[in-house]
């Protein structure tokens, strides 16, 4: 039996364009220039290479404390007045996985506790067995370590599990562990490298589940 890791942010919900749009707020409101482009390199990781990539472009005495909570209380405040968009396809994916009694698990560079409120809030909290944040490990995608451990508490072999991903970290990482990388491009679109690294790509979740359903590789 085979099982399925997702990412979250970019895959389960349509977040990280609210995170670069924040971002892009703070630096407009501190002229802190291509913001958003430098952002964007960071898709996929945690909050502590996210900070090391971000000083690395702008200098250590940029103070990313600041700016990321000042960033992160604008994210915040959508969330709390709109919701957190869920991505086409979510639910129906995830409920064919449960019906068909295929293990899931979910591995995000997110904080561990943000990702299970997200999920809860969302009421897809229940759908998956294992989750993994990136606050729990000191290495970040694009290193395998978070899909290792998602696998380790699953009791699966990386080479039976199936990673959806977004980013080109998260399909880095899914290929390092030795799994099955399917891409769902979300602000990045698929290069040569990501199409190289993944089974498949796909433009869309229903997408995915119709492969799922038709190449039955889930049972072999």
């Amino acid at each position: 039996m085979k099982i399925v890791i997702f990412d979250m942010d970019g895959v389960i919900f349509d977040s990280e364009r609210l995170v670069l749009d924040s971002w892009e707020k703070v630096g407009k409101k501190y002229g802190i220039k291509d913001v958003g482009k430098t952002l964007t390199d960071c898709i996929g990781t945690n909050k502590v290479k996210t900070q090391m990539i971000v000083q690395e472009h702008y200098g250590k005495e940029f103070d990313y404390e600041k700016y990321s909570k000042e960033a992160s209380l604008l994210f915040r405040e959508y969330v709390r007045e709109n919701g957190l968009p869920v991505k086409k396809g979510v639910r129906e994916l995830l409920q064919y996985l449960k019906d068909e009694n295929i293990p899931v698990g979910l591995a995000s560079s997110t904080r561990l506790a943000v990702v299970e409120e997200e999920l809860r809030q969302a009421g897809l909290y229940d759908y998956f067995q294992v989750i993994v944040g990136g606050d729990q490990l000191k290495r970040s995608k694009p290193e395998p370590d978070i899909y290792l451990m998602a696998c380790e508490k699953m009791k699966t072999a990386p080479e039976n599990a199936y990673a959806v991903e977004d980013s080109y970290n998260g399909i880095r990482a899914a290929y390092a562990a030795g799994m099955h990388p399917v891409m769902v491009p979300d602000l990045l679109p698929a290069t040569q490298e990501m199409r190289e690294m993944s089974i498949a790509v796909f433009d869309d979740l229903d997408l995915v589940m119709r492969y799922f359903q038709s190449e039955g590789c889930l049972k072999s």
